[in-house]
């Protein structure tokens, strides 16, 4: 999981076809269920380092993608 820092986020939108697994959405297009995703983003982007440059995924990348209910993974 990745967080987008909403003070920094410019809106351009880049960000959103580049994501694997269509995660990102515009503020006001969020859909219902993903709602609670705000709070935990603008918390996570306080505390969580910035990434500075491209990265490969992690190694259990693929098992993880299709996963449902991953919040309660989640470790803060």
């Amino acid at each position: 999981m990745l967080v987008i820092h909403p003070d920094e986020c410019i809106d351009c939108a880049l960000c959103e076809p580049e994501c694997p697994v269509d995660a990102i959405y515009p503020e006001d297009e969020l859909p219902e269920d993903q709602q609670e995703f705000m709070a935990i983003n603008a918390e996570l982007a306080e505390i969580w380092p910035n990434i500075a440059e491209a990265k490969d995924p992690p190694p259990d990348e693929a098992e993880w993608r299709d996963v449902k209910d991953k919040l309660k993974y989640l470790e803060r």
